[in-house]
This record gives C-alpha cells, sequence and structure tokens, in this order.
C-alpha cells in the first residue's frame, strides 16, 4: 500500500510542470498572408492571467527584416473580477517582391515553449534593390609559399555614435516623456563592433539618468535588434537598449547627465590570412550628451491636482435609447488617446435628479510602442430612470482633463440622449430602497407611551450619593489634619 501511494506521489510530480505549462494561456497571432512592401508583417505573442518575464527570439523570416518589438496590456474589472492580457508584437519589414515560407517555430515565453504552424506571405509591389559592392579579396593569393609572420592590425574608423534622447525638452506636469537610450551604426560603417555586458552598463546608466517622482510606462526591451532610422537624410541602424515613458508628478527640472557606454569594437588585420585570427578585440567608451528637461506647473484651475494630463476622446456605447421607466440599460463611457491611461478617473457624476447608477466595471488597455503610449479606458454603468420625459446624459457626467498640445482644460461629456416613457417609479423606487437606523426598528418597538418619572427619581437619588462621598471626604481630609 506505502509503495502504491509513493509511485503515485511520483507521477504527480512528473505531471506537475505539464500541468503548469497548461495553465500558462498563450495566443500565437500571424499577420496577413499578402501585403505591400510599404507594410509590415507582424507576429503577436499574448499571454493572459500573467505577465511576459520573459520571451525567446522570434524567428527571422527569409526575405524580411525585423523592425523592433512593441509591447501592448490590458486589463478588466467585472464585478470586482480582475483579467488581465500582455503581449509582444514583433515587426518585420519585407525587403522585396515574391512568396515567402514562415516555417513552423516555437518561442519560450516564461520558459515554456510555444509552437506555431507558420504560414505562407506572399509580398507585392515590387521595388528595386541595389547590391552592396566593395572590394572582395582572394584569401589564397599568397597561400603558398608565404612564411608565418605575426599579422598586424588596425583599427578602422567608425560612424557610429551613443545617444541617451528625449523626445521634448519641456512638459506640463502629467504629461509623458519619452527616453531612449540607443547605439547607433551607419549604414556605411566598415569598423566590426559588439555589444560588451550591456545588461550591467544599462542597470548602471538607469540609476543616473531615471528621473524620480515620476510614474514610468517601460517598453521592456529584452532582446537588441536593428532597426532602420534616417537622420537628417542618412540611414543608421539603430540598436535601442531601453525606452520608457515617464509622467512627472511634480514641476521643476530633470537633468540627464552624460554617460559612459563601452562596445567591443575589433581591430583587423591589415593582410588578412586564411588561417589565424584576422581581428583583434578592442574595446571603445561613447559617450552621450547630457539634457535638461523643464517639467512647468499646470495653469490654475479647482481640479488642477485631480485631473489627468493627455490627449484624449470619447467613446460612447450604450445598450437602448429608448427604455421605459424603472427599466435598466447598460452605458458604457469610454476615454482613449495618449497620456498616462493608468491616471484616469471615472466620470465625475453630477447632481441630478431621477437618475440612478452604480459603481462603474472597469477596463483599460495601455499600448507601448513607437514612442509613445496610448490606450483606452472604459467604465460601464448599469442605470435606471424612474420619470418619464427626455434625459440628456451630459448633465448627469462629465470628465475633465488638461490638453498638453492646446495648453487648455477640456471637457468630455456624452453625446447620447435618452427618451424614457411609462408611469412614474419614484414612490417604488423609495419603498424598495433600505432606510436603515430608527426605520428599521418601526416594526418591532412598541407604540406605548412609557412612564419616564423614575428618571428623575434615579437621577436625584445618583445626586445625593455623590454630595454624601465629597461630605465624608472632606471629614477625613480635615481630621487627618
Amino acid at each position: 500500500m506505502i509503495k502504491t501511494i509513493y509511485r503515485l506521489v511520483f507521477v504527480w510530480l512528473l505531471c506537475l510542470p505539464a500541468w503548469a505549462g497548461l495553465a500558462q494561456e498563450v495566443q500565437i497571432e500571424l499577420g496577413p498572408s499578402q501585403i505591400g512592401l510599404n507594410e509590415t508583417f507582424t507576429i503577436k505573442v499574448t499571454l493572459n492571467n500573467d505577465k511576459i518575464k520573459s520571451y525567446d527570439q522570434f524567428p527571422d523570416i527569409p526575405g524580411f527584416q525585423k523592425q523592433g518589438i512593441s509591447q501592448s496590456s490590458s486589463m478588466n474589472i467585472i464585478n470586482g473580477q480582475m483579467s488581465s492580457s500582455n503581449s509582444i508584437i514583433q515587426y518585420y519589414k519585407p525587403a522585396r517582391k515574391g512568396t515567402y515560407t514562415l516555417g513552423d517555430f516555437e518561442i519560450v515565453i516564461n520558459g515554456n515553449g510555444h509552437r506555431s504552424p507558420g504560414k505562407q506571405i506572399t509580398v507585392a509591389d515590387p521595388v528595386s534593390s541595389q547590391s552592396s559592392g566593395g572590394n572582395v579579396f582572394d584569401p589564397f593569393a599568397e597561400f603558398f609559399g608565404r612564411t608565418a609572420e605575426e599579422p598586424e592590425f588596425i583599427e578602422l574608423e567608425d560612424d557610429a555614435f551613443f545617444s541617451v534622447s528625449v523626445d521634448k525638452d519641456e512638459v506640463f506636469v502629467g504629461e509623458g516623456l519619452t527616453l531612449n537610450i540607443a547605439f547607433y551604426m551607419s549604414e556605411q560603417n566598415q569598423a566590426p563592433f559588439q555589444f560588451y555586458e550591456p545588461g550591467r552598463q544599462l542597470d548602471a546608466i538607469l540609476k543616473k539618468i531615471k528621473p524620480n517622482g515620476a510614474w514610468e510606462e517601460n517598453f521592456n526591451i529584452t532582446n537588441i535588434e536593428p532597426e532602420i532610422v534616417e537622420i537628417n537624410g542618412k540611414r543608421w541602424n539603430r540598436f535601442k537598449v531601453f525606452e520608457a515613458t515617464f509622467f512627472p508628478f511634480s514641476e521643476g527640472k530633470i537633468d540627464i547627465p552624460r554617460v559612459p557606454w563601452e562596445m567591443i569594437k575589433y581591430r583587423v588585420a591589415k593582410n588578412p590570412t586564411l588561417f589565424g585570427s584576422n581581428r583583434q578585440e578592442d574595446f571603445k567608451t561613447f559617450y552621450s550628451n547630457g539634457k535638461t528637461i523643464t517639467v512647468k506647473p499646470l495653469p490654475p484651475h479647482p481640479l488642477k491636482s485631480e485631473v489627468a494630463v493627455g490627449v484624449y476622446q470619447v467613446r460612447e456605447n450604450i445598450s437602448n435609447l429608448e427604455v421605459q421607466t424603472g427599466e435598466g440599460f447598460n452605458y458604457n463611457f469610454a476615454i482613449s488617446g495618449v497620456g498616462n491611461i493608468n491616471a484616469i478617473n471615472a466620470p465625475k457624476r453630477l447632481p441630478a435628479a431621477n437618475l440612478n447608477s452604480f459603481d462603474p466595471n472597469v477596463r483599460q488597455q495601455i499600448n507601448r510602442g513607437y514612442g509613445r503610449v496610448s490606450g483606452i479606458k472604459e467604465f460601464n454603468y448599469f442605470i435606471t430612470l424612474n420619470e418619464a420625459g427626455e434625459y440628456n446624459l451630459k448633465d448627469y457626467f462629465q470628465w475633465i482633463y488638461f490638453d498638453p498640445v492646446r495648453a487648455v482644460y477640456d471637457t468630455l461629456a456624452p453625446e447620447a440622449k435618452i427618451s424614457v416613457t411609462g408611469e412614474s417609479k419614484v414612490n417604488q423606487a423609495l419603498s424598495g430602497q433600505r432606510l436603515g437606523g430608527i426605520y428599521d426598528r418601526i416594526s418591532t418597538e412598541s407604540n406605548q407611551f412609557l412612564n419616564e418619572e423614575y428618571k428623575y427619581y434615579f437621577t436625584t437619588a445618583i445626586n445625593l450619593l455623590l454630595l454624601s462621598a465629597v461630605a465624608l471626604l472632606a471629614v477625613l481630609i480635615i481630621k487627618k489634619k
């Protein structure tokens, strides 16, 4: 019997990792089967109810170049129950016209592998491609009869720089400021480079440059991938090592100091040979430029310390525009745009009669990509109206925010109008409410008048006892003296 139990426990332990992997809900979505040369193909990985702590490199696609990664997350609160999802999107840019095959592949998310069957991708609208030229070296030119000698290494001129950049020189309190840390190499650069302990160097840099007193939305760059950018008409390979948007809480100055970044730069052999090493490891330190960002206070306003800051729009979704008195309906008030989505509070409920609503269910989605933080936050209300008539919901709800682009306060309000018909349900609504306190005791308390003369005699007796105690204490003190 004991051996049987041991066997069952052993089997359970063997199956436990598999069950843990199954509990992780991962979806892999592939882009469309046909795209144009001016479009991008995507692979999207979504993880439900957990954070993406680590992930493997996305597969290479023949004829495509990786163009960077963006991340997004969403959160739902329904009847007090919270659910969330996190996504990573890898972008691919086609190089030429043709039909390409993305074979089946596996990607590891949080230590667990997940497979996708792949697909065929057709790229339309051809473009001309230019092959890069260069000198060709024949490794056998002097192979025979060569005497062994120590190779001479030389350092090639590089066309590269290291940058800590921000997208704005001044922002308002609560406005997003996107910070990028990246290494750049021009397409004409000939000097060979390799990254040297990027994680350790990045940790040291972030301790110096991260602004204090700001909400951070990190883009979570875990793989250093090249992407083509154009600066002043010149094409560069950009290698991002960090990107995040910060939303400062208070006015003042944010100083970003000059920081170093070390790269392995190889010295190359002046006369390359077929055998032996043709390059020699060396190091070069690049320095970024310092920056100062001014954080401006918001203009005076009664709600200055409470409003969200960003560029927002309102979206409405309503279940019914014609209802009966006392009949409930759902109303969705959604705020979308660019800014700190986490800082968006529920719309203000204006004081008005005949409309009843409960605390809303909340759902939000945050997207981090293309140098900005955007998203949507939805507030879903259940509403009842107890008197017939026409109701403009803008008289009951409003949401005030500050637009940093126009530098003005603005108000988002509903446009929906509700038509209510039927008999008045005001008295019925009152009777259905629990009034509490003294009203809960009416049905249980006696309706007989009480004789309260005993309270007068009781109070008199207590006072006499107190006077007697004081007199006795005074006599004892006098006798003692």
